[in-house]
């Protein structure tokens, strides 16, 4: 039986282990409407895109143009004004050819300052009930990387959907912000299952990420392969982890304890204006966007800010995690270079 989670106060039945639609990317549209395709056949019924994957939307609304199958669409705008989201819904809506889109969030909202200006006057929560007294969503939607302003997001109870990070080296959403939103009835999305990448073992990961009660999953994939492999582990009976596994689990938090950023951005302010949590997580960035990635306006500033890095030390003297920050920068940038170099060959 294809096991189903009531999506909070939606009331959409919705299958746990949903679709995450960044990796699709990367292939070519042949073979990202095929891997739609695909999962949907299997039994998947919510997907997940969003305005800023490129032609992630489009691909899906090719794929699920001629599919009788019963889908959810949640897709996102990173605008923070009402303006500027209805704009991008109306993108949204010619590229996944459709009237309406199920699940539509503020995306991205990790800061108190741009969630002040999405609940604001002019601010994109106001886009989003215009739209849905239109009739072109039905239910609103927040993402955000932050757990200290998604407990304000589940507080305040403005949006019927979060999206949160969680994995086994991610947890922390389990304290506060998840029971939270299950108290208020909101749906909880969980992204960054495998943590942008990091996380190999997928049945280590999905166990894990499963075993956390009334959240629906949405891992990014890009291939037939990895599909089938996830949707082995979501039909397993129960996802009571192996010895191995565990094992694994453990291995992985242990190698990361000291370089893997968890993104709560208490690292900041930088001096020099670095985005450090996109600086610490550039592999990732580039590796799920492909190489593409390196042309997007906000990639490059990341980049070349982060060469401005002068060691000062403020940001480790704020991480809570006391990861060596400066050095994780410098070793990423020295990445970053050799894959441009490769690329220009």
């Amino acid at each position: 039986m294809i096991k189903k989670q009531r999506l909070g106060r939606t009331g959409l039945e919705v299958t746990r282990l949903g679709f995450g639609g960044i990796p699709i990317q990367r292939i070519s549209e042949e073979d990202a409407v095929s891997v739609v395709k695909h999962v949907v056949k299997q039994g998947v019924n919510l997907l997940d895109t969003a305005r800023g994957y490129t032609n992630s939307e489009e691909r899906i609304g090719k794929a699920l143009k001629d599919m009788d199958e019963k889908v959810y669409i949640s897709s996102k705008s990173p605008d923070k004004t009402a303006e500027g989201l209805l704009k991008h819904l109306d993108i949204a809506l010619g590229l996944l050819q459709v009237n309406k889109i199920d699940i539509y969030n503020c995306h991205g909202i990790s800061s108190f300052e741009n969630y002040d200006k999405v609940i604001g006057p002019g601010g994109a929560l106001e886009g989003l009930k215009k739209a849905r007294d239109k009739g072109l969503i039905d239910f609103l939607g927040l993402t955000s990387h932050s757990l200290d302003v998604l407990e304000k997001v589940v507080d305040d109870a403005h949006f019927d959907v979060i999206m949160v990070c969680h994995s086994f080296l991610e947890p922390k959403a389990e304290e506060k912000v998840i029971p939270t939103a299950i108290e208020q009835d909101l749906g909880i999305m969980t992204m960054k299952n495998f943590s942008g990448g990091v996380i190999e073992n997928a049945s280590a990961a999905l166990k894990y990420a499963l075993s956390t009660p009334e959240v629906v999953l949405i891992p990014g994939i890009d291939s037939i392969d990895q599909a089938n492999e996830n949707w082995d582990v979501f039909m397993l009976p129960d996802y009571t982890m192996t010895e191995e596994e565990i094992a694994v689990m453990e291995a992985t938090k242990e190698e990361y304890k000291d370089k893997f950023c968890r993104r709560c951005d208490y690292c900041q302010p930088c001096p020099e204006e670095i985005p450090i949590q996109a600086m610490m997580g550039i592999r990732s960035i580039i590796k799920r966007m492909g190489e593409g990635a390196f042309d997007r306006p906000w990639v490059k500033a990341a980049v070349e800010k982060g060469r401005n890095c002068t060691e000062c030390g403020e940001c480790m003297s704020r991480c809570p995690y006391d990861l060596p920050i400066p050095e994780l920068i410098d070793a990423n940038l020295k990445w970053v270079d050799s894959q441009l170099t490769q690329t220009e060959k």
